[in-house]
């Protein structure tokens, strides 16, 4: 195994956990579906993919979830409904950390939006210290197409068993491993971490 230059981390699900539920039920308190509804919607129409590869912005987002469920509440109220979704998964933040320390650089590459975003790096200190962001809907492609992947080497500047990847989603996985990256599915975080460990990442100085 080669020790990897650089780590990338997806962040919903690896630095950050997330329950999208939060966010169907604070819209549907103010709206005339039922939080069921309001998630169905979310979760099954095109509208996220669209906003969150910069297709629509966020005011054109909040207005079609408006439109589709007779949400009445303001456009404030719905971006933090919509956002305040996120915790910290803290083995895996102080995993960056001690990346930091030892001056491997770090990577956030995530399907996302600018809400989401936002409310991050307003909330989460760590956000602030990586090395460099590819967000889907800055980059205008969601994981797994193959540009988002390309954007992420041409930033680094690194390729093939230089990179090591952690996402949580097979799919996105299989992407990263198809270019010769080496991978990580996050499953729990104590086996990513024994995983960063036997990559020589966090067992030396």
């Amino acid at each position: 195994m080669t020790k990897p230059s650089i780590v990338v981390f997806d962040l919903g699900k690896v630095l950050v956990d997330f329950d999208y539920s939060m966010a169907g039920r604070r819209i549907a308190a103010q709206a005339d579906l039922s939080p069921a509804e309001v998630q169905k919607f979310l979760d099954h129409s095109p509208l996220l993919y669209r906003y969150e590869t910069g297709l629509m912005t966020r005011q054109q987002f909040y207005e079609t979830v408006r439109e589709h469920t007779g949400f009445h509440g303001n456009f404030e109220e719905f971006c933090q409904f919509f956002a305040d979704i996120f915790w910290e998964i803290p083995v895996m933040v102080e995993i960056q950390a001690t990346l930091r320390r030892r001056g491997i650089p770090t990577y956030i590459f995530s399907n996302t939006n600018d809400l989401a975003i936002e409310h991050i790096r307003r909330n989460f200190p760590f956000f602030s210290r990586f090395d460099g962001y590819i967000m889907s809907y800055e980059v205008g492609a969601m994981k797994p197409h193959a540009k988002i992947y390309e954007d992420l080497e041409k930033m680094s500047g690194k390729r093939g068993t230089e990179i090591l990847y952690l996402d949580d989603r097979q799919e996105n996985v299989d992407g990263g491993a198809a270019r010769g990256w080496q991978v990580i599915l996050q499953t729990t975080p104590e086996k990513s971490r024994a995983e960063m460990e036997k990559l020589g990442l966090l067992n030396h100085a």
